[in-house]
């Protein structure tokens, strides 16, 4: 069953919104990371991490499941389907990792970040966690791009599948 034209715009239209929403929610945490490495007072490092770590229970789940549903959505009712094309599988394989990144990674090492912060953890302890999320964040914003670009690009064609 494939979706009429007006439908698909719309649900193309909200999944875009929330890969938008995703990304923004990237940069937000990248500037946010950014700032409690950077800073020397441990109470505006722990309010950075307090504030990604709302962000990654709320906004940052909510985007993530809408986008990874409405593009399921999106390739099943149209043209494009789930297997058919090399984009749409390697797209696949970039919505996985966010997923991991998103709904766990970005939790547990903000709040590992925020708990370090208010025991005074060992330096050592925050910079590997600060480590961690800083390079999360760079892969993030690196594989949301990517998954722009093969959208618009649409490279490597359709898979060819035989039949036994």
């Amino acid at each position: 069953m494939k979706l009429s034209f007006t439908p698909k715009r719309w649900l193309l239209i909200v999944h875009i919104l929330f890969a938008a929403i995703m990304l923004g929610n990237m940069v937000t945490f990248l500037i946010l990371s950014i700032s409690a490495a950077a800073t020397e007072d441990p109470n505006i490092a722990e309010a950075c991490y307090r504030a990604m770590n709302v962000l990654s229970r709320t906004s940052i789940r909510a985007s993530t499941i809408g986008t990874a549903v409405t593009g399921i959505f999106l390739s099943i009712f149209s043209k494009w389907g789930l297997f058919k094309y090399y984009w749409i599988v390697a797209k696949e394989g970039l919505t996985l990792l966010a997923i991991v990144l998103n709904l766990w990674g970005m939790y547990a090492w903000t709040l590992q970040a925020t708990t370090l912060t208010n025991t005074e953890g060992s330096s050592v302890d925050i910079f590997v966690v600060q480590s961690q999320l800083m390079t999360g964040i760079i892969i993030q914003i690196i594989s949301l791009v990517l998954m722009y670009a093969i959208s618009i690009f649409k490279p490597w064609g359709r898979r060819v599948v035989s039949v036994t």
